[in-house]
């Protein structure tokens, strides 16, 4: 009998257990601030683009972007072909769909969307994909938020010279990127951007890879405008036909389903490869355009 009694208590102190271990998830569910805390925050950047570079931001799922990107000629000719707006210009046309909300697993989860753009330089057609895998929490137990984004471009204008394989594939380059931003404040929001270009056919003296880093930010002056800056910061070195880093700053006005940049510039591609691997704009040197950029979002 004594055998018997000891059993139940063991037997019941373990059954208390259990079900003391089974109500935490319950009481947990009792400290809604805490769940509300590791809520992602909303709005670190208005649009999908800051000047010449891709944001942190992707639309939520379902939604369809359309991006202008436009770029005018330098400001150094004055009056002449009146600051660059009579010059000869570039202009991108884009569409991105965002096909998933939460593409992932535990905290490594967001959008992702697919798009293609068609660029006037050299006529260059891409197709890219941007996939958000961290975002930054309210309660900072996530302190960034990480996002992909990569594309492949294809040149299809009339080569000038003979293709030095002879096939399609002298005329394809590459694009990676991986960007980390923060939002410091409601108004403040910082990222760092490194990335990776590869063309498979470069100039003698280039190298066919090529590493960057790009820095943006954004402040906000009201409600519904920003000042907006980015650097960009080429690393590899090249024996012939150096890149020179860019320099660009402008003002954001935004609304929920519209965001519209103009800004200066010293880049005058559009296509981030082209512009990381080919640039020869100093911008201390009157290397400066002026450019601007509109998004429009819909939602299916």
């Amino acid at each position: 009998m004594k055998t018997f009694n000891t059993l139940c208590k063991r037997t019941g102190l373990v059954l208390m257990l259990v079900f003391l271990l089974a109500s935490l998830p319950l009481l947990a569910q009792d400290e809604p601030k805490e769940d509300d805390g590791m809520k992602p925050v909303r709005g670190t950047f208005e649009s999908s683009w800051i000047i010449d570079n891709q944001t942190v931001g992707v639309p939520a799922k379902g939604t369809l972007e359309f991006m202008i990107q436009h770029r005018f000629g330098t400001v150094s000719n004055g009056i002449e072909d009146l600051w660059g707006l009579y010059a000869p210009s570039n202009i991108r046309l884009g569409l991105s769909y965002t096909l998933f909300d939460n593409l992932g697993f535990g905290a490594l989860k967001g959008p992702l969307s697919i798009g293609i753009g068609s660029t006037k330089d050299n006529y260059i057609q891409d197709a890219n994909v941007k996939y958000g895998l961290l975002t930054q929490t309210r309660n900072n137990r996530i302190p960034v938020s990480v996002t992909y984004y990569g594309n492949v471009a294809m040149t299809t204008s009339e080569p000038q010279e003979e293709l030095p394989n002879g096939n399609t594939s002298d005329r394809f380059s590459f694009f990676h990127q991986l960007i980390i931003a923060r939002m410091f404040s409601p108004k403040l929001s910082v990222q760092v951007s490194p990335s990776l270009s590869h063309y498979n056919v470069v100039d003698p003296g280039m190298e066919n890879d090529h590493f960057a880093v790009a820095v943006a930010g954004r402040f906000k002056i009201s409600a519904q405008s920003a000042i907006i800056i980015n650097v960009d910061q080429p690393i590899t070195k090249h024996e012939t036909n150096n890149p020179q880093p860019n320099v660009s700053f402008g003002i954001e006005i935004a609304t929920s389903a519209h965001a519209f940049q103009i800004f200066a510039t010293s880049y005058s591609a559009i296509v981030p490869q082209q512009n990381n691997v080919y640039n020869q704009n100093d911008p201390w040197d009157e290397g400066f355009r002026i450019g601007f950029n509109i998004t429009r979002l819909w939602g299916f």
